[in-house]
């Protein structure tokens, strides 16, 4: 890891500002150009060994690292097209690309485990000599320490940035090590005991790259899709907003990924109703700030006034808590409010519906609309529901 240090320093200013567009781009251009020469001096010195032993599973190898170079210009591209600032067309920015190029990378692994494939069992049908040669052993043991080495490369810098398109492209290097390795041990079985595995351990290797291709694609596509955010994000950000006495909960909390270093944040803030509307506005901002700044996101908070003063809506909040306690655990609701009409009260709230209930939302509505009648029956229950996560 010195080396990737050494490298770090040398061509990133800034090194440690992974969220600056700028900064992210110069670690992809760095990481790009790293891959593309080690993956050609890697494809040149494999063929000249594959042709020397006329071993098919060193050629596929070989290929197999020509298209590692391919992804690593796609890698590149990326992440210079992901520095470009937000534009009219692209209000948010162009950091999703990075997970496009992901994408891109897994389909090329794909690609290339299937030609292997193909390769291998025709080596199987139709096995040739080989030749042994100490040259190319020693080619092979070589190529497994450097992709060793790049795979590390990659994994910290992916790692260090959240960014997928690395992180695939480290598990595509792990995974050259294996295929490698096994490509290595079959050459020393048939050297040592004249027994050619040529064929069946390109089988093994493309069978292998074929699954980590579709796990690197999984990884890729689930940000693309709208992947939940993570919990412990969620919780650090509604603790910090929270922090203000005058806030007395939180709900609506939306975290939108526009790509690694532009996260979006949107919530509803409950004040109470008697507050001076300035001084509530300016809770709020402090809020907004200290959640950009420590958080590294953007962040829009809107106010929801909450009647604190009124014992019959504190009453029935209380009943309506306990009412949902008893039909699910995991129902909460927000912005309740009551209305007094000359036939009935309204009671007003919006519930929280994790996507796992087991009830559908008729039933809810009707559980809890035959609670209240029971305890009055001029209360009337204006129920809407809201699909998503419980963050309590």
């Amino acid at each position: 890891l010195a080396l990737t240090n050494l490298l770090t320093k040398l061509f990133i200013r800034n090194s440690d500002d992974i969220n600056n567009p700028v900064v992210r781009k110069h670690y992809g251009t760095l990481a790009g150009a790293v891959g593309i020469f080690c993956n050609l001096l890697l494809f040149t010195i494999k063929i000249l060994a594959g042709l020397l032993t006329g071993a098919i599973s060193i050629v596929a190898d070989a290929f197999n690292n020509l298209s590692d170079a391919g992804s690593s210009i796609v890698t590149l591209i990326g992440f210079r097209m992901a520095g470009k600032p937000a534009d009219h067309d692209h209000p948010f920015g162009h950091g999703r690309i990075e997970y496009i190029a992901g994408l891109i990378v897994s389909a090329l692994i794909l690609l290339m485990g299937f030609e292997l494939l193909k390769s291998s069992v025709e080596k199987i049908l139709n096995p040739t000599p080989l030749e042994s040669s100490n040259i190319s052993i020693l080619i092979l043991i070589v190529s497994v320490c450097i992709k060793l080495w790049m795979g590390f490369f990659n994994r910290k810098i992916g790692k260090k940035l959240n960014a997928s398109a690395m992180i695939a492209t480290s598990a595509d290097s792990f995974n050259d090590c294996v295929a490698t390795t096994a490509v290595l041990i079959g050459f020393l079985v048939f050297k040592f005991a004249n027994i050619n595995l040529d064929g069946y351990m390109g089988v093994a290797v493309a069978l292998f790259v074929m699954w980590a291709g579709y796990n690197t694609a999984k990884d890729t596509i689930e940000p693309l899709l709208g992947l939940a955010p993570d919990p412990e994000f969620v919780l650090n950000v509604k603790n910090c907003v929270l922090e203000r006495k005058e806030i007395l909960g939180i709900h609506d909390m939306h975290v939108h990924d526009y790509g690694p270093g532009r996260v979006y944040v949107s919530m509803h803030a409950e004040i109470p109703s008697d507050m001076d509307v300035l001084k509530a506005h300016d809770i709020i901002d402090s809020a907004e700030e200290e959640v950009s700044s420590k958080f590294k996101c953007e962040v829009s908070i809107h106010m929801d006034p909450i009647e604190v003063n009124n014992p019959l809506a504190n009453e029935l909040k209380l009943k309506l808590m306990e009412i949902l306690n008893t039909i699910d655990p995991t129902l909460s609701f927000h912005d309740f409010r009551i209305t007094n009409g000359p036939m009935r009260k309204n009671i007003i709230f919006d519930l929280l519906v994790p996507f796992d209930c087991y009830y559908d939302d008729v039933t809810l509505r009707k559980m809890i609309k035959d609670k209240f009648t029971e305890i009055d029956s001029t209360y009337f229950c204006v129920i809407h529901i809201d699909k998503g996560v419980n963050w309590q």
